[in-house]
């Protein structure tokens, strides 16, 4: 056990490091090219934030939180998901006295127990948006946008783009009562989940993949919009068309977290077999900052999995090329040829050139059969004889030519 992973965890290992960079740093740029900033908030947070920010009503706080009491005797949640702390953050730091909207992005690791599958671990990460103070549908566009453009920067296309609106507290009280009406001679045909939903959160039971072909004929939320939330999904289809984004429109959308109102999407690939796979999903909150203890502030937000990302990537036969990890190795014969060749070493990785030196007393032959592993195209050779000329040998590892330099002009060589 010492030597194994806890269930549903995964390392992140040397040789993938530079497909997790590219992934976050594709989010950097897309999200700094519309003014977004970064926030970093605890892995780990009080338990009722989670409970009343997420909704003690979903399956993510009955079933899948990590919640332990700390030494203090406070109940301390893993931080399931990204929204809830990034709005108490908003609150407590008192960002709404700032210029608003107020544009926020991360790069965060997630907590959930639940049972591990491909593209679903325990601990997982996210990219994800959070955009505070602003009630426009043309900031639900411009998100989803960003979302389509960090996907696509790292080879996920063949996206398809589904949205809904699931209404607001006022127009969706009315429609709830008409759900139940519908659902209430069916439940006993349902599955344990839709029957347990029934009161606490109807809406969810429309999202049961093994029910769906029982609720075909569903009443649906668009069917009962009020009049300003109708207005606002015309609006965010106009500005998806001014963008040319391709949607459709799928009134069962309603995603798994109770702070939704109004705009919710999904963004969807295909996998090799034709499954489709939910690769970003999101929808505003406008009712959760003032929730949480904050100002009525409308918000809006998307969450993307990292490890879902490379999985679709893997599937597709992309393989982002590793840069290389050192431009020279540096290799000695000698106590004197050692200390120059550290002083050396130094001043090429002050110059920005990738260097190293054997570090495991190895002989000159097994030195360049490790810098041959390491895959290095320019090996440094300090002997004795070098050394009183004061030069050095540059080989090129792919040609197999060899050159002496002058070793006041070797990092000349690296220009």
């Amino acid at each position: 056990m010492l030597t194994q992973a806890p269930k549903g965890t995964q390392d992140m290992l040397p040789q993938a490091a530079h497909r997790w960079q590219r992934i976050e740093q594709s989010m950097r740029d897309v999200c700094a090219l519309a003014g977004y900033r970064e926030i970093r908030t605890p892995i780990f947070e009080h338990t009722e934030l989670f409970q009343r920010g997420v909704g003690d009503t979903t399956d993510v706080v009955q079933k899948e939180m990590y919640t332990f009491e700390d030494k203090g005797n406070r109940s301390i949640t893993l931080k399931p998901e990204g929204t809830a702390g990034a709005v108490r953050a908003f609150i407590e730091a008192h960002l709404f006295a700032e210029a608003l909207p107020c544009k926020l992005f991360y790069i965060t690791p997630c907590f959930r127990y639940e049972k591990p599958q491909s593209g679903r671990l325990r601990q997982f990460h996210q990219n994800g948006i959070e955009v505070f103070g602003a009630k426009d549908a043309s900031v639900d566009a411009e998100i989803i946008a960003l979302a389509l453009k960090v996907l696509r920067a790292n080879g996920i296309d063949g996206l398809r783009l589904t949205i809904n609106s699931i209404g607001c507290p006022a127009c969706r009280k009315a429609y709830l009562e008409k759900l139940r009406a519908y659902l209430q001679p069916k439940l006993p045909t349902l599955c344990k989940t839709c029957q347990e939903r029934f009161d606490r959160n109807p809406m969810r039971i429309l999202d049961c993949k093994e029910d769906a072909d029982k609720l075909t004929d569903a009443p649906a939320m668009l069917d009962n919009l009020c009049e300003d939330c109708a207005s606002h999904f015309e609006k965010l289809q106009d500005y998806l068309k001014a963008l040319g984004i391709g949607y459709e429109i799928d009134a069962r959308i309603v995603r798994g977290l109770d702070y939704y109102t109004k705009t919710v999407f999904e963004i969807i690939t295909d996998t090799p077999d034709g499954t489709p796979l939910t690769v970003c999903g999101g929808g505003r909150y406008d009712g959760l900052v003032e929730e949480l203890g904050g100002p009525a502030t409308p918000g809006i937000g998307w969450g993307m999995g990292i490890e879902r990302m490379i999985m679709v990537q893997d599937m597709r036969g992309i393989a982002p090329e590793a840069p290389e990890a050192l431009d020279a190795f540096v290799v000695t014969m000698g106590d004197e040829a050692r200390l120059a060749g550290v002083k050396l070493v130094d001043r090429l990785r002050e110059k920005g050139v990738k260097a190293d030196l054997d570090h495991a007393a190895r002989s000159m032959k097994a030195q360049f059969k490790f810098a041959g592993k390491l895959g290095v195209r320019k090996v440094i050779v300090i002997a004795g004889d070098e050394l009183e000329k004061g030069v050095v040998k540059l080989r090129d590892m792919e040609k197999s030519e060899e050159k002496e330099v002058a070793m006041d002009e070797i990092l000349e060589a690296f220009e």
